[in-house]
């Protein structure tokens, strides 16, 4: 036989603890952003030495062009970044000085690949 109280007199059996969902929501959470990181670096690498990066006539590609400036943005000085991109100091220089117009590490980034 059921009695017919009313839906607001019916208590739950047993108190709700909140704090273990909540953990489990932290540890899921804290596991996503590891594995974003995980996935944007895979995202972020570049080659300086990809055959891509230069087109026949031996000047960069829009690609090698946004290489030099992650390079730029790494820190990487306008000697290291014409040794790696096996280009001359002065265009270097020249890509340095656009990446300084554009913004810098501020500067919006293309995609590679």
């Amino acid at each position: 036989m059921t009695e017919n109280f009313p839906q607001s007199a019916k208590q739950p059996p047993h108190p709700y603890d909140p704090k273990p969902v909540l953990d489990l929501i932290a540890s899921i959470e804290a596991d996503l952003q590891r594995l974003k990181g995980l996935v944007e670096q895979q995202v972020e690498k570049f080659d300086p030495a990809n055959p891509h990066n230069k087109a026949p006539d031996g000047k960069l590609t829009e690609e090698g062009v946004e290489c030099c400036y992650r390079m730029f943005d790494e820190g990487k000085s306008r000697y290291s970044v014409a040794q790696q991109m096996k280009i001359s100091f002065a265009a270097a220089s020249h890509r340095f000085n656009n990446w300084r117009k554009l913004g810098g590490s501020k500067r919006q980034r293309t995609l590679l690949g």
